[in-house]
């Protein structure tokens, strides 16, 4: 986190109750404070004004000030607190305080949501204008929060027209950058609000193994700790284990991790620390209080001491046991004992310093705290109903938390509670969590709403199989998309509109995003149509060629269009010349290190490159760029020899497995054989086993095992597919 809340001298323009800060051409801070007592330490929102000097001119004439800078200018009002701006996508003048149409951004919690919510605004709108107003609580020199004066105003006013990827980088400039995840937060996570007995929860850990069903975190909803409680206590806060259910914790911790899971508790805070407590008498000590008073310690995070005894007394000791990262469950008011200050930001923010003590990567599980919360990543959205409504609303509400930086929500996918039992809305739904930020299973404890795929039809039961075992295999992607979060400040999840802003028809697909650099994705959010039993969406495809990612079916962009998919798929599309790295490794600890094999999906019709991402996966050495890069690049001859270059990996390679083996598989490509490919490593030529597969217009390419310091060239003799139509309607 930039942590330097301080602007450059020549930023700041300064006349009466005025204050204003030029941190860019098209971002200004603006002040105004009667007491002309200006606000200069970090506040919760804002961490780094510290940007590169950008030159500004101020003329004043018949009582308004003008600030300009080579792409925008403001107005101000000399005597009171009225400042306008010319839209920069309409021309049209705007004043402090008139509509705008904003392109939206999140919410605090989708709990309760049957279907769409209202989103708060983001700092994007259709006049090209944003507003972030900071009311946020600041930081004293000693790291102590406290309330601001309620009679100031401070606003950054965002005028970046439709050039959202600079918005949002100069956004995360100010507020803060989004902290790379651990790459086993990348996985499926299992969870269900469920009293689990060890036996039982082990027991069906070892049936996703027999199943082949890939799982990196394991949770434990509120039922590890005690729920029968005394009379007049609160049973959703806890921190003792229920040794009832879970006999030997510790136990069952190490028997999670050497089935390759990293394991979460859930907390739910707010009822303090009761006296039934194990470690109620530790806590009463550090609080001052007789270890046997047997009153409840009041939750007060704003309490240093208590939070201080938090950690060490009640959290400490079971993370010793091996508990990985802490689920966060405030679901209670937003006011503490400090004015303004929300409980949840506090539980999220010293969380999040805690987890990274030991020079662990940090991850937490908690919900949205409001702007700035996407440096603690990742979001729970609540508690959904389960419906097609709640579905349909969840890729528009992921996609459009971009606008305010927040790029990793974790979704209960399948829906928790109510709702109604549907096979194939569970289907799209685990679909849909596949090509999300994050993918968490999730269900109530009602006994016919759990996940486990074979509960399901069929059918049903091997799209779902498919489905989390694709996800896995998209860790090497979705790891570098990782990176790309925090490095180039640009989320996994965006909408369409942020690559072709200028293209009406792309703010009209609301459930269509793109996913990474490389990938489109069109989830089909409704039942099947009767009659030819297939779902339906509506989507836009920009201008070039795309590839869809499971049937090889090549697109012409440039349209809207009607797509028709079988249960067994969804539509998602790579553009031309699009490399995506899967992995072959997708079970147990294996599924989450980075692999020895590898396969990329190349989309045929284009040239293009990409460069994959590898650390450790755990530490924040990345932040020194502790880390190793392998470059790719596919340069596309449709019709004669088209080439993949695999370059040596460079960095720290002693991070990656000592052999590797990569595959190529060139979908949206005619017939290919044998002789229509040559392969060399390192200059000298080898043997290679290749297919075609003409269902999905793909030639598979098998190479030989080789090391990561290896240099690679494939050279194809290929075409362009010829979409087999006919076949296709019969």
């Amino acid at each position: 986190m930039d942590q330097n809340p301080q602007p450059h001298g020549a930023h700041i323009f300064h006349r009466h109750f005025w204050r204003v800060t030029v941190l860019t051409s098209m971002l200004f801070r603006i002040e105004f404070d009667p007491a002309e007592l200006f606000e200069d330490r970090m506040s919760q929102i804002v961490t780094g004004r510290s940007f590169a000097e950008t030159p500004y001119t101020v003329s004043a004439q018949d009582g308004r000030i003008q600030i300009s800078t080579a792409d925008a200018a403001i107005w101000l009002n000399e005597t009171r607190f009225r400042f306008s701006v010319k839209s920069p996508c309409t021309g049209a003048i705007w004043s402090y305080g008139d509509p705008l149409h904003n392109l939206g951004g999140t919410a605090r919690t989708l709990d309760m949501a049957d279907g769409a919510i209202q989103l708060e605004d983001g700092i994007f709108s259709e006049e090209g204008i944003g507003l972030l107003e900071d009311k946020s609580c600041v930081f004293t020199a000693s790291g102590v929060l406290c309330s601001r004066r309620s009679d100031a105003a401070d606003v950054y006013l965002f005028l970046y027209g439709k050039n959202y990827s600079r918005g949002l980088q100069d956004f995360y400039r100010l507020c803060g950058a989004t902290p790379l995840l651990p790459r086993y937060a990348l996985g499926n996570w299992w969870s269900r609000f469920w009293p689990y007995t060890q036996q039982e929860y082990l027991a069906l850990m070892d049936r996703f193994e027999r199943e082949r069903l890939p799982f990196s975190v394991a949770v434990l909803d509120m039922d590890w700790h005690l729920t029968s409680v005394p009379d007049g206590y609160n049973s959703w806060t806890g921190y003792t284990w229920n040794r009832e259910l879970l006999p030997h914790p510790s136990e069952l911790l190490t028997q999670l991790h050497a089935r390759g899971k990293h394991v979460t508790l859930n907390l739910h805070p707010a009822a303090g620390v009761q006296p039934f407590e194990q470690r109620y008498a530790q806590m009463a000590l550090a609080m001052g209080m007789a270890p046997d008073a047997q009153r409840t310690i009041p939750f007060d995070f704003t309490d240093i001491c208590f939070r201080n005894a938090y950690f060490s007394v009640l959290l400490h000791p079971m993370e010793q046991e091996g508990v990985d990262f802490w689920w966060i469950d405030w679901q209670q008011e937003a006011e503490s004992r400090i004015p303004g200050l929300d409980p949840l930001w506090l539980l999220n923010h010293y969380h999040f310093i805690e987890a990274a003590r030991h020079g662990k990567r940090p991850l937490i599980l908690s919900r949205y705290a409001g702007p700035g919360s996407h440096r603690y990543p990742v979001g729970f959205s609540g508690d959904t109903v389960v419906s097609w409504e709640s579905l349909r609303f969840q890729p528009y509400f992921t996609s459009t938390a971009s606008n305010i930086g927040y790029g990793w929500w974790s979704h209960d996918i399948g829906g928790h509670m109510f709702g109604y039992r549907d096979d194939e809305l569970t289907a799209r739904w685990v679909q849909l969590g596949v090509f999300s930020p994050m993918n968490r299973l999730h269900s109530t404890d009602n006994p016919f709403n759990g996940k486990e795929p074979w509960k399901y039809n069929q059918i049903v039961e091997t799209v779902m199989k498919n489905f989390l075992k694709l996800r896995h295999k998209l860790v090497p992607y979705l790891y570098t998309m990782n990176h790309r979060a925090w490095s180039e400040c640009r989320a996994l999840v965006e909408p369409m509109y942020y690559e072709a802003p200028m293209e009406e028809a792309a703010y009209h697909v609301p459930n269509e995003y793109h996913f990474g650099t490389e990938l489109i994705v069109a989830p089909i959010t409704s039942p099947r149509l009767r009659g030819i039993n297939m779902g339906k969406t509506k989507a836009w495809l920009p201008q070039g060629l795309w590839v869809d990612f499971f049937t090889g079916l090549v697109y012409r962009g440039g349209r809207e269009i009607e797509l028709f998919r079988s249960l067994d798929t969804m539509p998602v599309f790579g553009k031309a010349g699009g490399i995506v790295p899967l992995s072959d490794c997708i079970f147990g600890r294996e599924g989450t290190e980075n692999p020895e094999k590898l396969t990329l999906r190349v989309f045929a019709g284009g040239s293009g490159s990409f460069t994959l991402y590898e650390d450790d996966g755990e530490t924040q050495a990345y932040e020194n760029g502790d880390c190793a890069e392998t470059d790719i690049q596919w340069e596309w001859n449709g019709g004669g020899v088209s080439c993949l270059r695999i370059a040596a990996a460079r960095g720290n390679r002693s991070l990656l497995p000592v052999k590797r083996t990569f595959s190529l598989e060139l979908m949206g490509c005619g017939p290919c054989g044998g002789e229509d490919v040559c392969v060399y490593r390192n200059g000298a030529k080898e043997a290679a086993e290749v297919s075609y597969d003409e269902k999905r217009a793909m030639v598979s390419i098998s190479l030989e095992e080789g090391s990561p310091a290896d240099e690679l060239r494939v050279e194809i003799a290929c075409s362009l597919s010829n979409n087999s139509i006919t076949e296709r309607i019969f």
